[in-house]
């Protein structure tokens, strides 16, 4: 194996956020229900990045059982995800507790208070804010740091691409620990972010075809053979029934999902389920839906839930290669602004 890169200049710009995650990079990875298991989150934290469990829909049992297996595999800094309508979040929150995990991500909306509250009692945590309103609300309510992510990321996603977001946010909060998320394939991106004010990035879609992803090979062919407007958000269909947008591949399956809330906005209409419920039930379609495309490697039916940076994605290579070059390609992109400023200034 290659030595690790040295990145001076990268290294000084992403100092709150190395410090905040206790890594070598300010990486973070994306937590992809399905592929953030414990191969990968190891292999993320053992090449210097910051590795994130995706809780998803697990039980608690099953969250314990995958903290203490990355915990055999890697002794290095990771966290956790956990999706806010889980309806055991605190049941969860207990279970990161007591599996020792330093930081946890919230996902899946605005975090409750006694959320926040019980995971600041031993962990730092970490949230995403859909505008600069929402960032200012959740450090006052205590999060910790925030991850900024634009709609071209994969999964589930905002309206608001990370372009507009960092120009919005990052200015007005020069002093949080802020990553930026969505599109990020490339070094020159994550230097052009950090520039501006990120404390470091985080990436999904790159890490989906790393060696170490546990993703079946059907699932990696597809990401292999995609390009960026193959990745498309999906639809609402009825307004009653909010449904966050979801970033991925178009296959037979972008149908179903239709279908499916045709069928659950009717049984909301008639009464049948609460609205809650409702929301939950599609959550628990996504969940299904992207076992069968990221175990089962059924790609057509499935979820091949990507984002926009997927048509940069033309290898399988091990994890530590890929974040080696990240930063690699950073660090030379600032050298070559630096090399550019007058002398003096």
């Amino acid at each position: 194996m290659s030595a690790p890169p040295e990145t001076p200049l990268l290294d000084r710009l992403t100092a709150r956020g190395r410090a905040f995650l206790g890594t070598r990079h300010a990486v973070l990875g994306g937590a992809m229900t399905w592929v953030s298991e414990r191969h990968l989150v190891a292999a993320i934290s053992e090449a210097g990045g910051f590795g994130v469990l995706a809780c998803g829909a697990m039980t608690p049992d099953l969250l314990a059982a995958e903290i203490a297996a990355t915990r055999e595999r890697t002794h290095k800094p990771f966290g956790v995800n956990l999706i806010t309508m889980h309806p055991q979040l605190m049941d969860l929150i207990a279970v990161c507790r007591e599996g020792g995990v330093g930081h946890v991500v919230l996902a899946g909306g605005l975090p409750p208070a006694p959320a926040i509250a019980a995971i600041r009692e031993f962990a730092r945590v970490i949230a995403f804010p859909p505008s600069l309103a929402f960032a200012r609300k959740l450090l006052r309510s205590g999060v910790d740091a925030l991850v900024i992510e634009g709609s071209e990321a994969g999964g589930h996603v905002g309206p608001v691409s990370l372009s507009v977001l960092a120009q919005e946010i990052l200015p007005q909060l020069p002093e949080a620990v802020i990553f930026a998320a969505g599109g990020i394939a490339r070094g020159e991106t994550m230097a052009a972010l950090v520039d501006m004010g990120a404390s470091g990035v985080q990436i999904g879609t790159r890490l989906v075809t790393a060696t170490e992803s546990i993703a079946h090979p059907n699932f990696k062919r597809a990401f292999l053979r995609a390009s960026a407007r193959d990745a498309v958000t999906s639809v609402q269909f009825d307004p009653r029934l909010p449904v966050i947008p979801v970033r991925a591949l178009k296959n037979a399956g972008t149908e179903a999902f239709m279908n499916k809330q045709r069928e659950v906005s009717a049984r909301l209409a008639a009464g049948e389920l609460p609205l809650a419920e409702a929301q939950l039930e599609i959550e628990h379609y996504w969940a299904g839906a992207l076992r069968r495309a990221v175990i089962d490697g059924d790609v057509e039916t499935g979820s091949v839930m990507a984002g926009q940076s997927v048509g940069m994605v033309t290898a399988e290579e091990p994890v530590a290669d890929i974040i080696g070059r990240l930063v690699t390609e950073a660090e030379t992109a600032l050298g070559r602004r630096l090399a550019l400023e007058p002398a003096g200034l």
